[in-house]
């Protein structure tokens, strides 16, 4: 499903991994997420998405952090 729904090109935002037919990057989702926004919020900011992108853009992150990297972890900032 993801395949379809996330893309990539050079030409729009820099290559960053966006929801298909938007400019919206995968990142600006996760970062939504994480600072509480739920998903209806993001819908009804995002009214061009529809609910499987934003799971689309989770899913793609989940798989790009199951490549053989190692990423530093900083304790968080108080």
């Amino acid at each position: 499903m993801e395949g379809l729904l996330i893309k990539s090109d050079p030409k729009i935002m820099m290559g960053k991994p966006v929801i298909a037919g938007t400019r919206i990057t995968v990142e600006l989702i996760l970062e939504k997420l994480s600072t509480g926004e739920s998903i209806q919020q993001i819908l009804k900011e995002h009214p061009q998405l529809e609910k499987k992108a934003i799971f689309a853009a989770l899913d793609f992150a989940s798989k790009a952090l199951r490549a053989d990297v190692v990423y530093p972890v900083h304790e968080a900032v108080k």
